[in-house]
């Protein structure tokens, strides 16, 4: 399974955007400020996933996304957080 999954950035409340097979992993090595994209950018808090069972689904969806209505969509949500 592939996790794509969405950090909100409290410190600048801008978004990240990636995916993973190991969210879990994935998650602490953003936390201990192990990943350089998110290094400065801590603290962050996931406020959204979703699950794929192939690598290539979750690099689509990151890649849309990461791109302008599906990121449009992302930051009209987080606005209420």
């Amino acid at each position: 399974m592939y996790f794509v999954y969405v950090l909100l950035s409290l410190k600048d409340r801008k978004l990240y955007i990636g995916y993973s097979s190991d969210l879990r992993s994935r998650l602490l090595k953003h936390t201990v400020g192990k990943v350089p994209s998110t290094i400065w950018r801590r603290p962050l808090k996931l406020i959204y996933t979703e699950i794929y069972l192939t690598v290539l689904e979750a690099r689509r969806r990151e890649k849309f996304l990461k791109g302008g209505a599906g990121h449009e969509q992302l930051k009209i949500n987080c606005h209420s957080l």
